[in-house]
Order: C-alpha cells, then structure tokens, then sequence
C-alpha cells in the first residue's frame, strides 16, 4: 500500500514537472522582466523622465529624436499620455536609404514623417504581457490602434519574440521592452514601421 502511494505521488510530481516545463507560446521573452535592464538605446533609462526626455539622451536613439523634432512632435512625447513608444534605433534607420531619410526630415516632408513616427506610439501604457494578452485573445494575432490612427499587427515568432508587422507588410522585433516612463512605456524595436502613403 506504502509503495502504491509513494509510486503514485511520484507519478504526479512527474506530470505537475512536464507541464511546468511547457511554454506558453504567448509568452515573450521579455515579458515577465520589467525594467530590468537598465540600459535602452545604448543609455539609462530613467522611469521619471518623459520619453521625450529619455529618447533625447539615448545615443542609439539619435536619429528617432531627430526625426521627433523634424515631425514637430516633442511635445506629443513630452504629454501626461499615458503613451507606448516602440523606439528604433539607429541601425534600424539605418537600414532605410539615406536619401529617402534626407528627405523625410525636411520641413516640406513633415506630414509624411509625422505619420511615420506617430505609427509607432499607441495609447496607454503599453506592457509586453498586454501586447501578449491582445495576441492571445485574437489567436495569434494581435491588432492595435496607432496614434496615426492605423492599425499595427503583433505576432510571437518561434524564438518568443514580439513581432511588428505594418501595413506594408514590413516587420520588426522588439528587442528590449518595458521601460517605465513618467508618461507611459517604451520598447525598443529593430525596425522602422512604415504606414501606407495617406493623400492630403
């Protein structure tokens, strides 16, 4: 009787261990880690300051505040929101010709790029669990309003990585995530997202 218990306890140790073991496919990597990196954007994030005020002192995020200033948007970023940002950095920019780049930064251009930055901000504070629970309760794929007023689609790939698709198909992968800001949350993507052209 003694053997049958301790072979049946053993049994269910082994079956709560497998499924402890199994990992939800709607889990990011980053997700269960606020914070903890302290660094984004190659500079320290501090959750006190706007996210303006951090993208301006972020050296790997030179060419996002750039592009901010050029949209006339620093105050957007500067506001009590609360806003989510996916940032990019700079080798995300730099994947973009630099004459195409030249060129969205001039003032004739200001319209075209504020809906490109804008395509990476949302409303409200934004974590990579809530962008993992938004995938997971629409099987798999996730859709949000940008403050462009388009819409952004979010997938996990394989490797557990919260992935950006825009809606000309282009993607990104968010590389560091949840970075608390005084006015909302900040993640930093690979990529830049491109909205489809809006005529005026």
């Amino acid at each position: 009787m003694i053997k049958k218990i301790i072979l049946t306890t053993i049994f269910n140790l082994a079956i709560v261990t497998a499924f402890a073991q199994i990992k939800d496919p709607f889990t990011p990597k980053f997700a269960k880690s606020p914070n903890k990196e302290k660094t984004a954007g190659g500079s320290i994030m501090l959750p006190e300051l706007s996210i303006s005020e951090n993208i301006s002192k972020a050296k790997d995020c030179s060419v996002l505040f750039d592009a901010i200033k050029a949209a006339g948007l620093v105050t957007t970023f500067e506001s009590k929101g609360p806003i989510t940002v996916f940032a990019p950095v700079n080798s995300a920019f730099a994947k973009i010709s630099a004459g195409k780049l030249d060129s969205l930064l001039m003032p004739e251009n200001q319209y075209q790029l504020s809906s490109i930055v804008t395509y990476h901000a949302i409303a409200g504070k934004v974590t990579a669990n809530d962008i993992a629970k938004n995938i997971k309760e629409h099987k798999g794929r996730g859709t949000f309003t940008t403050l462009a007023g388009t819409k952004l689609i979010a997938t996990i790939d394989a490797n557990s990585n919260i992935v950006l698709t825009d809606e000309t198909g282009g993607q990104c992968t968010i590389s560091q995530s949840n970075f608390k800001q005084s006015n909302g949350m900040l993640h930093i993507v690979n990529g830049v997202l491109m909205p489809k052209p809006r005529v005026i």
